[in-house]
């Protein structure tokens, strides 16, 4: 296969799998086997494309190929006479309808459908995440900081769920979208953390993924400019990736924040960042996205690396603690206290953590590089060690080997 068609079949994967999949899932009704056949379309389009060229139209001609597969796995089974003799009376892939709901961006919409508020909130996101955005499943079990197989249990009690109380497969009225905002802004928020910091392969950054979740973020606050949490998301958004083009150097290793040349990152992002984040807490209801947003405004706005306020970004990871107390806020906290206060501040905060966070690269290396500061090297190496042994992405492994080797010059 050469490489153009390569390219092109993964451009397509990352364009058309949701829009693939939710049509399938229309079709059938049956979640399992539309991803069956999206995944069988997508290995033939491997097959056939070198040879017979890349279709003028690769949505339809993926979505044609997955929906033939599944008319003959439903022919096959003998079980399902109706959905045969319905999907026998297509000559093509039905197209998407303007609905009442409001949502006018397809993928968008089918991200609002699989968040069913009758769905545990994590089990709305996860099925996203892996349905609609092709994530894997390793991939939605490290960002939910769970182990693989309790994802895969998640996801398939997810679909036994809409099977058994015949959740319709639809997109809700106007009205009811609100009640789902909060599921979705956190598909979005999954996706571009995947995209900023890759959780397995040889790039620390999925660019296409933070790409198409500012995309979302950008439909979504059009959607519901009254929301903040919605603004606060791309001011978040934007302000994070505008630091994309100088957190690599040029042999693709990464950049700590303090290193960065701040004349590559993207200013026109972070201008529109902070103006959004000041529109979002003009409405005097914080949520987690914007301070997290105002936490990236610290960073984005501060000249010198020796200008951040850390005090600051302290204070606000201690205010987003309550609205979030998850263990990684946590462990992002004690970073800025150990900045604000010294690393003897820092690491009985870090330490602290063992238990919540075990198995999570960034704790050891966290904790090796207070430890580094404070001097205690042998204990430094031993947590770069740990770190490495994690840590799942080659420019992560390089970087710590990096850390380490500095410690025994």
């Amino acid at each position: 296969m050469t490489g153009p068609v390569e390219g092109a079949v993964a451009t397509a994967f990352h364009e058309e799998w949701g829009r693939v999949v939710a049509t399938l899932i229309r079709m059938t009704g049956d979640w399992d086997l539309a991803e069956e056949s999206a995944q069988e379309a997508f290995a033939r389009a491997l097959e056939r494309w070198p040879d017979d060229g890349v279709p003028h139209r690769p949505g339809a001609w993926l979505t044609t190929t997955a929906r033939n597969h599944a008319l003959t796995r439903i022919r096959r089974g003998r079980t399902e006479n109706a959905k045969l003799k319905e999907l026998g009376t297509m000559t093509g892939p039905r197209e998407w309808t303007p609905d009442p709901s409001g949502v006018a961006d397809d993928r968008l919409r089918l991200i609002f459908t699989c968040c069913h508020p009758a769905l545990p909130i994590e089990a709305r996101v996860a099925l996203t995440l892996r349905t609609l955005l092709g994530l894997t499943t390793g991939e939605i079990a490290r960002a939910f900081l769970v182990a693989e197989p309790a994802m895969a249990q998640r996801l398939v009690r997810a679909k036994r769920k809409i099977r058994d109380a015949r959740i319709p497969y639809r997109v809700p009225p106007a009205h009811l979208l609100p009640g789902r905002t909060t599921s979705v802004l956190g598909v979005v928020y999954l996706l571009f953390n995947e995209g900023y910091a890759a959780t397995e392969g040889p790039d620390p950054m999925r660019v296409d993924l933070c790409a198409e979740a500012i995309r979302l973020a950008r439909v979504l606050h059009a959607l519901m400019p009254d929301e903040p949490e919605a603004t606060g998301l791309l001011a978040l958004l934007l302000l994070q990736h505008s630091r994309r083009t100088a957190r690599q150097d040029a042999a693709g290793d990464l950049i700590p924040l303090e290193g960065q040349d701040r004349d590559l990152w993207d200013h026109t992002a972070i201008a529109e960042g902070t103006t959004l984040l000041d529109d979002a807490l003009r409405r005097g209801e914080p949520g987690p996205y914007q301070v997290q947003a105002a936490i990236a405004a610290c960073h984005a706005t501060a000249r010198t690396a020796t200008d951040t306020d850390w005090p600051q970004i302290a204070a606000l990871y201690g205010r987003l603690i309550e609205l979030n107390p998850s263990p990684v806020v946590r462990l992002n906290r004690a970073v800025a206290v150990a900045m604000a206060d010294g690393p003897e501040a820092g690491l009985p905060l870090v330490e602290a953590l063992a238990d919540d966070l075990a198995g999570y690269h960034l704790l050891p290396a966290t904790r090796a590089d207070l430890l580094r500061r404070l001097g205690r090297t042998a204990e430094a190496a031993a947590a770069y060690e740990e770190a490495l042994a994690l840590a799942r992405t080659t420019p992560d492994r390089r970087y710590l080997t990096t850390r380490l080797n500095q410690l025994h010059p």
